[in-house]
């Protein structure tokens, strides 16, 4: 598959208005992105204006701490998908990892797995925060829950994406995938991720790393 076609071309801060967010989408149609990935205000205007193209909506769910109740995931989740969200990108809850509570991932996994049944589904790890254990298992729960992905990172975490911890993911993903997020600054660092198993990047350098030119952003 094109370099193009493996890339969520984001937009996630906070100060974003709406030229930005038209900025981005014009850009995701030229460059024929596999989604815009933005904040869930901006699902309905992001739909609307993509309707008719192949680029796919893509919001994020309890972002970017992951620490919200999972009834507010998916009432998140449902009110994204009726403004036309593509795919769901949810945060899974980071102390309910560190706390070895892996039934509690499972439960709100599949809670916003049920709020989005034709959705696809990428479930946020924040690996910067984990043991490579705690990937493993936090892996396990989101996929044993009907995750579609297990991504590495929110892009505001200490850390992003590294080959070792896509690794780890895909190695339980198996035929599920994996997206590699922020921290892929060249296509170099693309090709790693490939190799390791990720079968999506999350950038918002999405231009520069198919036009083969190295970037400093952290996502």
């Amino acid at each position: 598959m094109k370099l193009n076609k493996l890339i969520d071309h984001t937009y996630l801060k906070a100060f974003g208005t709406k030229n930005e967010i038209n900025k981005l989408i014009e850009e995701a149609k030229e460059y024929d992105f596999k989604s815009v990935c933005v904040n869930p205000f901006w699902v309905e205007h992001s739909s609307k204006l993509l309707h008719g193209t192949d680029v796919l909506v893509c919001t994020v769910i309890g972002f970017p701490l992951g620490a919200n109740t999972i009834a507010t995931k998916v009432f998140e989740t449902k009110n994204a998908v009726e403004n036309g969200a593509d795919e769901i990108d949810m945060v899974l809850n980071i102390g309910k990892v560190k706390e070895q509570d892996f039934d509690y991932i499972y439960q709100e996994v599949k809670a916003v797995r049920d709020a989005c049944p034709n959705k696809t589904l990428k479930v946020i790890l924040e690996t910067c925060y984990l043991t490579k254990e705690e990937i493993k298992l936090a892996s396990v729960a989101s996929i044993n829950a009907l995750a579609d992905f297990v991504k590495t990172s929110t892009g505001f975490g200490t850390g992003g994406a590294k080959v070792e911890d896509v690794k780890i993911m895909k190695k339980v993903a198996k035929n599920k995938e994996v997206k590699a997020s922020g921290g892929v600054r060249s296509k170099e660092d693309v090709e790693k991720m490939l190799e390791a198993g990720a079968t999506r990047i999350g950038t918002s350098s999405g231009i520069s790393l198919v036009k083969g030119e190295t970037v400093t952003s952290d996502y």
